[in-house]
C-alpha cells in the first residue's frame, strides 16, 4: 500500500504577479522532497467595508483557500506583499477567519514559513515576515526559516532573510525574480517539507 503523501499547503495573497512568483518557487521546492506535494492556494481582494469582493472561484491560478486546506494540510507556508510593514489586508481578513482552525487544534505542531515582496530595498520586508508568524505561533505552528547554509542568503543583493523567502520588485510591474530569491524560496519550500515528511512518518 502507498502511504499518502505529505500535502504542505502554499497560501498566499498577490497584487502584481511577484508573491505569486515566490509562491511558484516555493512550491518547487516542496515537490523536490520525496514524499511531499505542494498545495496551491489564494485568499480574495477585499474591499474597504472588509467584504469580500471577488467571485467564489477566480477566474484563473489556483483556487481561494477553505478551511478544508487548513485541517487536511501537513504544513504551511504562507505569503502576501508588504503593506506598510504588514501583511496585506486580504491575508488578514483570511487569517481572522481561523478561528475554527484554531479551536480544533488542528494546525498545531506542523512546521510553517512566511514569504513577502516589496517594492523597495527597506519596504518592510522583515516586519511582515513576522506579522504573518504570529498568527501561525497562536495556532502552535513549528516556524521554520532559512539557515545561512543557503548561500544565496548571504550573496543575495535582493530580496531573501533568514526570517523568510522575499522579493524586491522595485517597480510595481517587475516581478522578476533573482536566482537568490529563487533559492531562497526553493530552500523554504524543501526544509518545509523535509520536517512535514519526517513528522508525518
Amino acid at each position: 500500500m502507498t502511504a499518502a503523501k505529505t500535502e504542505v499547503l502554499v497560501l498566499y495573497y498577490s497584487h502584481h504577479g511577484s508573491t505569486a512568483n515566490l509562491a511558484a518557487q516555493v512550491a518547487r521546492g516542496i515537490n523536490a522532497v520525496d514524499g511531499a506535494s505542494a498545495r496551491l492556494r489564494t485568499v480574495p481582494s477585499v474591499s474597504a467595508d472588509t467584504r469580500a469582493t471577488q467571485a467564489e472561484i477566480p477566474n484563473d491560478g489556483p483556487p481561494f483557500a477553505t478551511a478544508a486546506d487548513l485541517t487536511e494540510c501537513d504544513g504551511l507556508v504562507l505569503g502576501s506583499p508588504t503593506r506598510f510593514g504588514n501583511m496585506a489586508a486580504a491575508m488578514k481578513y483570511f487569517l481572522d477567519g481561523t478561528s475554527g482552525a484554531w479551536m480544533s487544534g488542528c494546525l498545531e505542531g506542523k512546521p510553517a514559513g512566511v514569504f513577502t515582496s516589496t517594492s523597495s530595498l527597506h519596504g518592510g520586508q522583515e516586519t511582515t515576515l513576522m506579522s504573518m508568524a504570529l498568527p501561525l505561533l497562536h495556532h502552535g505552528m513549528l516556524l521554520v526559516g532559512i539557515p545561512y547554509s543557503e548561500t544565496a542568503l548571504s550573496a543575495t543583493r535582493s530580496g531573501g532573510t533568514p526570517y523568510g523567502a522575499s522579493h524586491i520588485a522595485w517597480e510595481q510591474s517587475d516581478a522578476e525574480l533573482t536566482e537568490h530569491e529563487i533559492a531562497c524560496a526553493r530552500t523554504l519550500g524543501r526544509r518545509i517539507a523535509g520536517i512535514a515528511v519526517r513528522l508525518k512518518s
